[in-house]
């Protein structure tokens, strides 16, 4: 009897692990695509997960990619809510780097630019249309920290992955999807990720590649041949096409390249859940409340899948999986060898010693970022697209890099569009050139009545241990006050006033960490300015003439992490320079000269030091403050008249309309200014700007009857300027509605309405 029972004991207990084998539910979750509305997917996850339904299997479609990708990867679902409502997450959707990595030693200087069109030699134009918005270098190279350790971890098959996966791209060229089970994680999800136009297309296996929801947007059917699970949750944040229209051409343009998605569960059981994801498609700001509308909506649904799921996966087994999964990598990845494709020898000399840690045979990845995005900065190089591939017998990686060198050519255009006769067209064209060293010839052009200006240089960059760069630059300008201004009419001087400037000069720069540089420079230039210094001259008359050439050496430090160029709300500006100038001044008197006037020539030096800071704080969402404080101490003299005098002195030029101005009052050898900025943000792309400012000459400037120049009494003048601005920041440029004050003039309120930018090639003097 007693042999009986243990006999039905045992067949009882074989019978009961045969059932768990054979008849244990494998449950598959397909997450659709569905742009910045897929991060419903982590809520959807998060309540599976608090209900204990196994997850067996993951398919995934553009950002239903990357958030499956992340959860086969190990990921914790705390792990991935923290990443995708990171403001972090939030910049790399902008394709903005963080700003400790941006490196600023590659940015050339501001100039009145609205866009770039880059042109190669051996291509026609249609070829050099832009083919993304964004730059991919900063999520690329994330998506890469994210997903190298498990795909080795995995062996590089998506099936031994924490939880096995698929993803899928678009072929375009062949109009079919692909479906990803092996290879480089991050290249799959990537390629699943480019939407197009928005994100630059990779290529895989000598196929470009697009955004997965192209042809398939729920690839619920990849989970049914690939995994054939018995019960499908599917999670959907996107819709059908819209109706196509006459009137609409989204509609038009989104049927002829989107195949409808098909939202079947291929005749398998399951439910499909479908959060509220009515947001932009570029709109992550959103994640935390679509994580929540995913949440909620599927714990509505817990009821309806437990009656067909059966199976039970606790929190602590799925802890315990996660962490064995874990075990077979580290979280450092070991570099032992970079591979370049896609560049000639010399250009591969030239990345590998900018990427620094050239001499070291093993460093980590995160020890060789920083180079990684000095590099992509480089306005030689064009893309940079970073794979890591583990060799199993050392345990270390190769990096592998596929790069395209930047076009040939650039060329920009822009300018300022203005409601005084202070408009401006801007021009300019780079040609570049990439070997051993970097180079760059560069040339531009400012065209209106205020300013005619042009300057070439070349940059020859040294990949050395500390880059250094070498420029040669010539440039030659003329400003005209007169016929630029009807506010001088008002003035009683000048009423007549043009400047000639050429000069050229040899520039050595280093970087100063990322975000400055240092510069040192010797010059000659030629500073000509033709005026008058009384009201009544004619036709006949001929005006006075100072003429001043001289050479100068300067050192410059700059630091710069401002948001915009003009109109900036965002980050910090300082710059420090010192000059020293030496050279001749020349006064050669026209028809209303006084009669003691005649021509003399006076040799003049001095040293001059100029530091200026501009910085901005956010204490509240949509409000800024900016603070601004310039301050110059010159050893110079004063000059042979008035107007030579203010002309040759440094000038405080705080908003964009003051820079087109030639104002006496805010002129001096020693000064002290600086004032505050409120920007209030009721719209994204709108600025209310009020702003105001203080000028404190040392010793003001000052005319006699003769027209001579003398200097006022320490610090017994002062003077002010003020700004309210309404500024709508478009795409290619600002648009700004602007009421200014200049204290001590006649006329001290102007109105300006300008689109563009009031920027212009510097002066030899500054």
């Amino acid at each position: 009897m007693r042999n009986n029972q243990r006999v039905i004991f045992i067949v009882f207990i074989i019978l009961f692990f045969f059932h768990e084998v054979v008849f244990s539910q494998k449950v598959g979750v397909v997450l659709s695509g569905g742009g910045a509305g897929g991060a419903c997917h982590v809520g959807v996850l998060k309540a599976l997960e608090e209900s204990n339904i196994p997850i067996d299997y993951i398919t995934g479609t553009s950002i239903g990619a990357l958030i499956g990708g992340l959860y086969a990867s190990g990921y914790s679902v705390e792990d991935i809510e923290k990443i995708i409502t990171s403001d972090k997450f939030v910049n790399l959707t902008k394709g903005e780097l963080e700003k400790k990595y941006q490196y600023y030693y590659f940015k050339k200087e501001d100039d009145a630019s609205w866009i770039t069109l880059k042109v190669s030699f051996d291509s026609s134009l249609v070829t050099n249309i832009p083919t993304n918005v964004i730059s991919s270098v900063p999520i690329d190279f994330e998506i890469l920290n994210y997903f190298s350790n498990s795909a080795a971890a995995a062996a590089y098959n998506f099936d031994s992955l924490f939880i096995p996966f698929r993803c899928v791209a678009s072929d375009i060229e062949n109009k079919k999807s692909i479906v990803f089970k092996k290879g480089e994680l991050n290249e799959a999800v990537r390629a699943s990720m480019t939407y197009p136009l928005f994100l630059k297309p990779i290529k895989v296996d000598g196929k470009i590649l697009f955004d997965g929801g192209l042809y398939n947007n729920f690839p619920a059917d990849v989970m049914a041949i690939d995994f054939n699970p018995d019960y499908i949750i599917g999670s959907v944040v996107t819709s059908a096409n819209p109706k196509v229209d006459e009137e609409n051409l989204y509609a038009q343009l989104r049927s002829m390249l989107v195949k409808n998605p098909d939202f079947s569960l291929q005749n398998k059981a399951g439910i499909i859940i479908k959060p509220w994801s009515d947001v932009g498609t570029f709109n992550f700001n959103s994640c935390k409340r679509l994580i929540d509308s995913g949440y909620v909506t599927t714990i509505t649904k817990i009821d309806s899948i437990r009656k067909n799921v059966s199976t039970k996966r606790s929190k602590e087994e799925l802890m315990k999986k996660r962490k064995l999964f874990k075990s077979k990598y580290t979280e450092e990845n070991i570099i032992e060898e970079i591979d370049i494709e896609g560049l000639n020898k010399n250009q591969q000399y030239y990345v590998k010693h900018l990427l620094g840690n050239r001499r070291k045979k093993q460093f980590s990845l995160e020890s060789i970022k920083k180079g990684y995005f000095r590099l992509s900065e480089d306005n030689k190089i064009r893309s940079i697209f970073p794979t890591l591939i583990l060799n199993p017998q050392t345990g270390k990686y190769k990096l592998n890099l596929k790069m395209k060198r930047e076009k040939d050519l650039f060329i920009q255009f822009g300018g300022n569009l203005s409601t005084r006769p202070i408009s401006t067209g801007f021009v300019s064209a780079q040609y570049n050139y990439l070997s051993k060293v970097a180079l760059s010839v560069y040339a531009n052009g400012y065209f209106g009545r205020l300013n005619q200006s042009g300057l070439g240089k070349i940059r020859i960059d040294f990949p050395t241990k500390l880059p250094v760069f070498i420029e040669p630059l010539v440039c030659i300008s003329r400003w005209d006050y007169y016929s630029s201004s009807t506010l001088f009419y008002n003035f009683v001087q000048p009423p007549y006033l043009t400047q000639r400037d050429r000069f050229g000069d040899l520039n050595i720069g280093i970087p100063v960490g990322n975000q400055s540089k240092a510069m040192l420079g010797v010059g000659i230039a030629e500073l000509d300015n033709v005026y008058f210094q009384t009201n009544g001259f004619t036709a006949k008359d001929t005006a006075d003439q100072t003429t001043f050439k001289f050479n100068y050496a300067n050192f410059e430090y700059e630091y710069n992490t401002l948001n915009r160029k003009l109109y900036a709300s965002e980050g910090g500006y300082f710059n420090i320079k010192t000059k020293y100038i030496t050279g001749d001044e020349s006064f050669i008197p026209g028809t209303q000269a006084t009669n003691e006037a005649k021509t003399i020539d006076v040799p003049r030096q001095w040293a001059l030091v100029k530091a200026k800071f501009d910085g901005y704080l956010k204490p509240f969402r949509f409000f800024k403050v900016g603070i601004l404080a310039e301050g110059v101490f010159s050893s110079q003299g004063l000059f042979l008249n008035y107007t030579s005098s203010v002309l040759s002195a440094p000038a405080f030029q705080p908003t964009p309309e003051s820079k087109t101005l030639f104002l006496p009052n805010f002129r001096a050898y020693k000064y002290a200014a600086g004032g505050g900025k409120m920007i209030f943000n009721p719209m994204k792309k709108i600025d209310i700007r009020v702003e105001a400012y203080a000028f404190q000459p040392y010793q003001a400037i000052n005319s006699n009857s003769n027209f001579l120049a003398s200097l006022g009494k320490a610090f017994a003048d002062r003077y002010f300027i003020g700004m309210a601005a309404l500024v709508y920041h478009t795409a290619i440029g600002p648009l700004s509605l602007a009421v200014n004050y200049y204290h001590g003039q006649q006329q001290p309120f102007t109105f300006l309405v300008h689109f563009g930018y009031t920027l212009f090639n510097r002066k030899s003097i500054e």
